[in-house]
């Protein structure tokens, strides 16, 4: 059983979000995988079962949970089965995953997930969320998983330094906080914080971009943004919104290469 980790959202080492990529040659049940996940200990494992083709399974845990969505983890996975020769290039791969279908595909060089799009409504901000973050917000939003908090400033998003206790008290499963960049390399910054995913912060989160794309599409009235999360390592995500899909894409660079010995 191959273990890879991998830098994902980055062209460099030690940048990007890492993951964990497990293909295993059998199935193996959760317990399993979450102990894996756990002797990992990176923000998520991901494990690729049943390929056949350009189509398998495919599961996220972090070190203490299993996640129904991942994108680093996803864009991992996919850079793994084409840099091995596993799966066509030329073709798609498709995920049957618990959000569903899910599709990869090599664009340009990078790898690129269509995730169904995960659009915010506006919403009243607990007093707990902004006692947790200490800003006040310009804008609060809530979508099936998470707040959406826009603030006034890319300084005030980089620089914020939420009470992480705080924030797990609320029934979500994390808070993205952004703003319009001030340079013009990006078009919009953003954090995530989820304790409730094991992770205080995420260092770059695919599935945050599905609510962030729609949001600032209908802000900028554009549809192809150049993100960055501007987390500890920081990660650069190409995000394209198409009716209701998300087109996420990013480079990935390969850290580790292994066996499990079990």
């Amino acid at each position: 059983m191959e273990l890879t980790i991998i830098n994902t959202f980055t062209d460099q080492p030690f940048r990007g979000n890492p993951a964990a990529v497990c293909f295993l040659s059998d199935e193996k049940n959760t317990e399993w995988m979450q102990q894996i996940a756990k002797e990992t200990n990176l923000p998520v494992t991901a494990f690729i079962i049943n390929l056949h083709k350009n189509e398998c399974n495919l599961r996220w845990f972090t070190p203490s949970i299993e996640i129904p969505i991942c994108g680093h983890g996803t864009l991992a996975s996919s850079f793994f089965l084409w840099g091995k020769g596993y799966a066509q290039k030329n073709k798609p791969i498709v995920y049957q995953t618990k959000s569903g279908v899910l599709i990869s595909k090599l664009v340009d060089g990078m790898v690129q997930l269509e995730f169904p799009s995960l659009m915010e409504k506006e919403a009243i901000a607990p007093d707990l969320l902004i006692k947790a973050l200490g800003v006040d917000p310009t804008y609060v939003g809530q979508n099936k998983w998470d707040y959406l908090i826009e603030v006034q400033s890319e300084e005030i998003v980089r620089n914020l330094n939420p009470d992480i206790d705080l924030i797990a008290q609320l029934p979500i499963r994390g808070i993205i906080v952004t703003s319009q960049s001030d340079s013009s390399e990006y078009d919009f910054v953003s954090r995530f914080f989820s304790p409730a995913q094991g992770l205080n912060e995420d260092y770059v989160t695919g599935s945050a971009h599905c609510c962030l794309g729609p949001y600032w599409k209908s802000k900028l009235n554009k549809n192809i943004f150049q993100a960055y999360q501007a987390s500890e390592r920081g990660g650069v995500i190409k995000v394209e919104v198409v009716e209701d899909i998300v087109k996420l894409s990013g480079n990935a660079v390969t850290i580790f290469e292994g066996n499990l010995t079990l």
